[in-house]
């Protein structure tokens, strides 16, 4: 009996650590990079010079009216920095590249997977490593996706509830193409599961009097400004919303930094959202006749915290 009464402890000892050895190795977390980081964050600007695709200063076109919306997200597909203004699109420092998919039948931005910033939010944040030691003047940021409120009038001839001043949330694609599951306007969801090009938008009314569905639409092929001012020495593809901008002072990196470079992309949304005027009377009345053309970004200016 003494025998047995020592065995049987000694017998759950040895399944326990049978047991125990049973058990997977726990995952390593992967180690975090130390040292400074590379970071981008956006600044949205209303009060920006308004320029045109070739980088001038460009007013309203007769018959459209503008207005600069107010901003609640924006999203980028590629970084770049560029040592010169003859460097090729793709020949500098790619730092960005965001996923894509080509299960709409084509290659197109993979809206799931894209990074959403508010304004003065960060977009990367990357081992400063990740830019080769050089000298850079100029910074290109392709846009890919806008989201934000505007004004429109609305006129009901059915209820008796006259002329109203409303606010609505634009989603605005403007990345090359784009595949879309789902996305979110304002408090409503839109179904795609397809891809869409350049100048795809939805339109939702915030608290309506009367509810009403997100209404979408696109906007013309080549419509969508983007802001190149390098367009004779380094043009961009048709189609695409790489926006380009010089730094005041080229950014060196020496690879010796011991420091975060914390780099504002500063983005023009002076009159942004442009549309054909119908009433000529500068307000954006969709169901009027009132057709968007534009939701370009104005200019690009990187600036160096």
């Amino acid at each position: 009996m003494v025998k047995s009464r020592f065995m049987l402890p000694a017998l759950f000892l040895v399944i326990a650590v049978a047991c125990k050895k049973e058990q997977p190795d726990p995952i390593p977390t992967p180690p975090v990079e130390s040292g400074p980081r590379l970071v981008l964050k956006f600044k949205l600007d209303s009060t920006q010079a308004r320029l045109g695709s070739f980088g001038e200063p460009v007013s309203i076109p007769a018959g459209h009216a503008a207005q600069s919306p107010r901003f609640n997200s924006i999203s980028a597909h590629y970084a770049e920095f560029a040592p010169s203004g003859l460097t090729a699109l793709g020949a500098g420092a790619v730092v960005y590249h965001a996923p894509e998919t080509a299960i709409g039948g084509g290659t197109a931005i993979d809206f799931a997977q894209e990074v959403h910033a508010a304004d003065g939010g960060t977009f990367l944040d990357i081992p400063l490593s990740s830019l080769p030691v050089g000298t850079y003047s100029w910074l290109r940021v392709s846009l890919s996706y806008q989201n934000y409120d505007v004004n429109f009038r609305y006129t009901d001839t059915v209820f008796g509830l006259g002329a109203l001043d409303l606010t609505g949330t634009v989603a605005s694609f403007i990345g090359f193409n784009t595949y879309i599951g789902t996305f979110t306007v304002g408090q409503q969801q839109v179904v795609v599961n397809g891809n869409r090009p350049q100048g795809y938008w939805a339109f939702e009314v915030n608290n309506p009097p009367i509810p009403l569905a997100p209404i979408t639409g696109q906007a013309p092929a080549g419509a969508t400004t983007v802001v190149n001012p390098l367009f004779a020495t380094s043009p961009i593809p048709a189609g695409s919303c790489v926006a380009t901008g010089a730094f005041a002072s080229p950014l060196v990196i020496t690879g010796n930094e011991t420091e975060d470079v914390t780099i504002i992309v500063s983005l023009s949304t002076n009159k942004s959202f442009e549309w054909i005027d119908s009433a000529g009377d500068g307000i954006f009345e969709p169901l009027a006749g009132d057709t968007v053309v534009d939701m370009g970004i104005r200019g690009l200016i990187p600036i160096v915290e």
